[in-house]
């Protein structure tokens, strides 16, 4: 008895976490959370990475501070051994300053590397009625604080379907459930390489 107790606590242990820390194209916003892209991610993770399992922190309407004031409670809370960074659309979406939402992201990173987790960055991109120095600006944040940091970087998260009505709901804003295997797929490309 005692040596099967071991070996469940053996298993418990070796399992591994991935956090996703993003907003509401995370937190399967207007879809059923059984068909958003992270409950996607975790049945893959059991056929492919059974020694993984994903936690997710994303909340809907969340911008960058609002992650900096949660990433230490979640950090401390799920111990990741990967974090997915999705954070940084509210803060385009509401017009932000960009210096700020960079230097949140950049505190965000610095966290979770310090407790021992590799970062995946996940980028986004802005409707073109923003601005066209705000939205460049914007765009290249990512990229800017990604190399910075020396993190794995995913560009942009809705990459090869933004532009398509039929894969957002009403609000052309949160991917429909049709989009979430098509984010899964961007997602798990840059995923994998940090999955050690």
């Amino acid at each position: 008895m005692l040596w099967a107790l071991a070996l469940v606590q053996d298993a418990a242990a070796a399992e591994k976490s991935i956090l996703v820390f993003g907003d509401s194209l995370s937190a399967a916003y207007g879809i059923a959370q059984s068909r958003g892209w992270v409950a996607l991610l975790a049945e893959k993770l059991k056929q492919e990475r059974p020694d993984y399992s994903v936690a997710n922190a994303s909340i809907s309407g969340e911008t960058s501070a609002g992650g900096l004031a949660r990433i230490d409670a979640a950090l401390a809370r799920h111990r990741p051994a990967v974090v997915i960074v999705e954070l940084g659309a509210n803060d385009g979406l509401r017009g932000l300053p960009l210096g700020q939402m960079k230097a949140n992201l950049g505190t965000i990173i610095e966290r979770a590397r310090k407790s021992g987790a590799r970062v995946l960055l996940v980028g986004m991109k802005l409707p073109p009625n923003y601005g066209q120095d705000y939205t460049r600006g914007f765009e290249s944040a990512f990229a800017e604080v990604g190399k910075r940091y020396k993190v794995a970087l995913l560009p942009f998260l809705l990459e090869g379907f933004a532009e398509k009505p039929e894969y957002f709901q009403p609000d052309r804003i949160h991917p429909n459930e049709q989009a979430q295997p098509l984010i899964l797929e961007r997602v798990w490309q840059a995923l994998r390489p940090l999955l050690r």
